[in-house]
């Protein structure tokens, strides 16, 4: 048995029942927290024992949205749209290019961004274009030591194929050959299907590929609702979920959905279906208004998530505070337009925090793993440093996560109670030998798509 002792630290569980522990100690046995408290101890003689004075203890962030294979050509998209630029750049061309190898070593380093950033889960939804690209993918996310929602979407060798309105279904073959020879047995891994959905294909190829997805018994992940794909205000022929409508549930996590009604978003909430947002990306690329103030509305909260990491970082921090900060501007606006002062906000940080991890969980499917620090989940914790002039004097921890630290404050990770980032460095080899490759790779990637950056 192995045994790791976390201990005088801040400890913001995120537990309602445990809440948070000042000068806390938090124990993990084989990869599973097993206690908290303060008089936590362990009597191991081999015990790895990690000092947290000064530090707060959080559970792992959760990316609930994102395309690690294009980590290896940051910098390209900052000024792109979705419709224009990245459907025909990104889907259209550049996707067509990726070698299996390139899916490794873009994989790679973003599962290195996110464990470095304190992201220590991410549903990763990958265009893999054959079974290899797929497998190859995957062995990126064991090799890093990230846990991950590895999501099979559609091919990115022919757009025109594989998207609008295409009547052919998800390679349901790989699919099934890339679960059982990889993921099956692996317990840092799940599945997901990465669907079209009605958006972007014929209505019995979408309903078909859920279908898959639920005989699989994996999650079904679909991009819906932005920009004018299914939207109410610019699409006379708005249909909301279309075929899709009586086949929600909580198996069915939907990215973005900014352009669905307050009545469709009621729908989905009642059905259990999560939404995950990526505010940053969304904002820029012109999906619209995030999906957060109808989500609340309907008695539910959306997840955070990262998406387009060819055009942004990977910090999840970033997206608690965007996310956060556009809601309470655009609740602010009402009021003042009212004639009114702002007196309260609604979201707290608290909420934003808890979008980053267990909401993030829950649309993952994960909820019971992950998401908090409670006794009998997976050691996912990350250690921040409150003692720096940046973050001193940290009155309140959470807000202290939220709005003051960065990633630099970000010392300790641990995934399965494993240490994998220590005292501000990865600890993978991968990382120094894998890069001179990981950059050639982007390097070929950006110059046979043509780009004139």
């Amino acid at each position: 048995m192995s045994e790791t002792l976390i201990r005088n630290g801040t400890i913001v569980s995120l537990d309602p029942d445990i809440g948070e522990l000042e000068e806390g100690n938090l124990l993990i046995e084989d990869g599973e927290i097993v206690d908290i408290g303060h008089d936590v101890t362990t009597t191991a003689s081999d015990a790895t024992v990690i000092d947290a004075s000064d530090h707060i203890v959080l559970p792992g962030f959760v990316d609930s949205h994102i395309h690690l294979a294009q980590t290896q050509v940051r910098g390209i998209a900052g000024d792109w749209s979705l419709m224009s630029e990245y459907f025909n750049h990104m889907l259209g061309n550049i996707t067509g290019l990726y070698q299996p190898e390139d899916m490794y070593l873009g994989g790679l380093f973003g599962a290195f961004e996110k464990l470095y950033t304190g992201t220590t889960t991410a549903l990763d939804w990958s265009y893999p274009n054959t079974l290899e690209h797929g497998e190859r993918a995957v062995d990126a996310l064991q090799d890093a030591g990230l846990r991950a929602v590895y999501t099979y979407g559609p091919p990115g060798d022919d757009a025109a194929k594989w998207w609008y309105d295409s009547d052919i279904g998800l390679p349901e073959e790989n699919i099934r050959t890339l679960y059982d020879d990889t993921i099956r047995d692996d317990d840092r891994l799940s599945l997901a299907l990465g669907l079209r959905g009605p958006d972007f294909c014929v209505d019995e190829t979408a309903r078909r590929d859920l279908e898959l997805a639920r005989d699989m018994d994996a999650l079904a992940t679909i991009h819906m609702g932005a920009a004018q794909w299914t939207s109410s205000q610019y699409n006379p022929d708005y249909q909301g979920f279309g075929v899709l409508e009586d086949m929600l549930g909580p198996d069915v996590n939907i990215a973005h959905g900014n352009h669905f009604t307050q009545d469709d978003i009621d729908h989905a909430v009642a059905e259990g279906a999560s939404f995950s947002s990526t505010p940053e990306v969304e904002m820029q690329m012109g999906h619209g208004i995030p999906v957060t103030g109808k989500m609340l509305e309907a008695g539910g909260r959306p997840a955070w998530g990262v998406d387009v990491c060819s055009n942004v970082s990977g910090d999840m921090g970033s997206q608690m505070r965007i996310g956060l900060q556009v809601h309470r501007m655009l609740q602010n606006q009402d009021v003042l337009e009212e004639g009114e002062e702002v007196t309260d906000l609604e979201v707290t940080a608290r909420d934003t925090l808890e979008m980053a991890t267990i909401e993030g969980a829950r649309a993952l499917q994960l909820e019971d793993e992950i998401g908090t620090l409670t006794p009998g989940k997976r050691g996912d914790v990350i250690l921040l440093d409150a003692s720096d002039f940046m973050t001193a004097p940290s009155h309140s921890a959470v807000q202290t996560a939220v709005f003051q630290a960065d990633t630099s404050h970000i010392d300790t990770v641990l995934v399965d109670g494993e240490i994998v980032k220590q005292d501000g460095h990865l600890q993978n080899p991968l990382v120094d030998e894998e890069f001179d490759r990981f950059v050639a790779s982007g390097e070929r990637l950006v110059a046979e798509a043509g780009l004139d950056l």
